[in-house]
This record gives C-alpha cells, sequence and structure tokens, in this order.
C-alpha cells in the first residue's frame, strides 16, 4: 500500500526540495516557460496551480502565503499584479506540461512546462532589459 506517498521525494532533502521549489516556481513566473525534466514539471505543476490560486485571491494574507514560498517579492507582485487577473475566470488548470524528448547526457526524459495563456515576450525579457541597460552605461562612460 502507498499510503502517505504523496509526492515526489527526487532523491533531495526537504530543505533542498523547499530552495528547488522556491526557484523553479519563481523561474516560471518570471519567464511563462521553462524546461526542466519531466518529474520535476509534473510536481512543479501542483506547486504553481496553487500558487496562482492565491495570486486570484489578492487579500494580504494571501500575499504573505505566496512570499513565504517564493523568498522574492519581484515575483509575488507579478503573481498577484498580472498573473492573478490573468487567469480570474479560469477554475485550475494553468500550466501545461508538454514532453521534450530526453537530455543527451543521461537520457533523462525532459519537459516544458508553461502556463497556458502566457506571454510570449516575457521569456528573456529581464536578460534583455539588463543587456540594454548595461549597453546605455557603457554608452555614457
Amino acid at each position: 500500500m502507498r499510503h502517505a506517498r504523496g509526492y515526489r521525494r527526487l532523491n533531495r532533502t526537504h530543505e533542498h526540495r523547499k530552495a528547488l521549489w522556491a526557484n523553479m516556481a519563481g523561474s516560471l513566473i518570471e519567464h511563462e516557460q521553462i524546461k526542466t525534466t519531466l518529474p520535476k514539471a509534473k510536481e512543479l505543476r501542483r506547486i504553481i496551480e496553487k500558487l496562482i490560486t492565491l495570486g486570484k485571491r489578492g487579500d494580504l494574507h494571501a500575499r504573505r502565503q505566496a512570499a513565504s514560498q517564493l523568498k522574492q517579492d519581484q515575483y509575488v507582485a507579478k503573481l498577484f499584479e498580472i498573473l492573478g487577473p490573468r487567469y480570474k475566470d479560469r477554475n485550475g488548470g494553468y500550466v501545461r506540461v508538454l514532453k521534450a524528448g530526453f537530455r543527451y547526457g543521461d537520457m533523462a526524459p525532459m519537459a516544458i512546462i508553461e502556463f497556458v495563456d502566457r506571454d510570449v515576450d516575457a521569456k528573456g525579457a529581464a536578460d534583455r532589459a539588463r543587456v540594454a541597460a548595461e549597453a546605455a552605461t557603457a554608452d555614457e562612460a
């Protein structure tokens, strides 16, 4: 019997998994699409769906609950200001997991996890802004 085995441990300690999910959820919120292994993507789906539901609620307690999981204020802000209102009329199913073949090094099954109604320009937008800011400061010097 498989009682009380409700999640994948992924050969990590509790603290490592908690940090892993905080980092991956933040990356998914920032870029709206990430590539990872299939078991991690399937497990991340559970976590991000709950965070989007908190973003839809929008009250202070929900914001504090999300902040305790995400660790960075910029991700919490995007969750509550952009993603929560975007999925206001949707009852679950905010992300999709697409299989993406196998990794060359160890043949691990890969997947792409993305938001259903994602902003295509969000992927890499922070990197483009950083490069533009560096170019502007280089021109001034």
